[in-house]
C-alpha cells in the first residue's frame, strides 16, 4: 500500500487518502513524516498502538479497547496496521462518515469475525469503553446503563433481541440509523484531548 518505507507518500496512496478521509495533503505529509519517526519499518505494531492509546488515557486503562480497535482495522491480520490502516482508523474513530463508521462499528463489536454479533460480543466491547471512563464519570451515568452488563442488556433490548442471538451487519446498520440511543450506547466518544494530541502528533 504505496511506499511505506520511503520518506514521501506515492501519489496513488495520498490521493486514495485525500478522497477517502477528511485530511488534507499537507496533513497527510506531516502525518506520515511522524508515523515513519514512530515507527521506521513502515508499519505500527499492536503493542506501538496500545502505547499510544495509554498515552490518551493515562489514568484509565485502554489496553482492551485499543487491542479491539487494532483487530478491527487489521484487515490483512498480519498483527501490524500500515499507514493507510492507521490513517483510516484514526479517520473513522474521530469523525468517520455515519454509514463507514457503522461499518466499522460492526467490525469492532464482531470480535470472533464470523459476520454476526453476539451479546457477549456486546458485553465484550462495552466493557473495555468502560476501562476508559474514569469512576466518577460513570457515577453519572443512568441507572440504567451505568454498568458494562446493564448498558449491553439495554443496547440488546434496543434491537428486540434474545440472549441468544445474532445481529447480522445490515440490522445492526440499519438498527442503529434508526435509533440514536443505540449509537450513543454503543460508541465511545474520544474526548477533545485525543483530538488535541492527534494534532500534536501532526508537527
Amino acid at each position: 500500500m504505496g511506499n511505506t518505507k520511503s520518506g514521501a507518500l506515492s501519489k496513488e496512496l495520498l490521493e486514495d487518502l485525500k478522497l477517502n478521509t477528511k485530511y488534507t495533503e499537507e496533513e497527510l505529509c506531516a502525518w506520515y513524516t511522524s508515523f515513519l519517526k514512530e515507527c521506521p519499518s513502515g508499519r505500527i505494531t499492536k503493542e506501538q498502538f496500545e502505547g499510544i492509546y495509554a498515552s490518551f488515557f493515562p489514568d484509565a486503562d485502554p489496553t482492551a479497547y485499543a487491542r479491539h480497535v487494532f483487530r478491527s482495522f487489521d484487515t490483512n491480520a498480519d498483527g501490524t496496521l500500515d499507514f493507510k490502516e492507521y490513517i483510516v482508523a484514526l479517520h473513522l474513530t474521530s469523525s468517520g462518515k455515519t454509514l463507514r463508521k457503522l461499518e466499522w462499528a460492526f467490525a469492532l463489536y464482531d470480535v470472533d469475525g464470523n459476520g454476526t454479533i453476539s451479546k457477549n460480543e456486546v458485553q465484550e466491547i462495552v466493557r473495555s469503553i468502560f476501562n476508559m471512563v474514569p469512576v466518577e464519570d460513570q457515577k453519572n451515568l443512568p441507572d440504567d446503563e451505568n454498568t458494562p452488563e446493564k448498558r449491553a442488556d439495554k443496547i440488546w433490548a434496543f434491537f428486540g433481541k434474545q440472549d441468544n442471538d445474532k445481529i447480522g451487519e445490515g440490522e445492526f446498520i440499519q438498527g442503529v440509523m434508526e435509533n440514536k440511543d443505540i449509537l450513543r450506547l454503543i460508541q465511545y466518544d474520544e474526548p477533545k484531548k485525543i483530538q488535541e494530541k492527534l494534532k500534536e502528533k501532526k508537527h
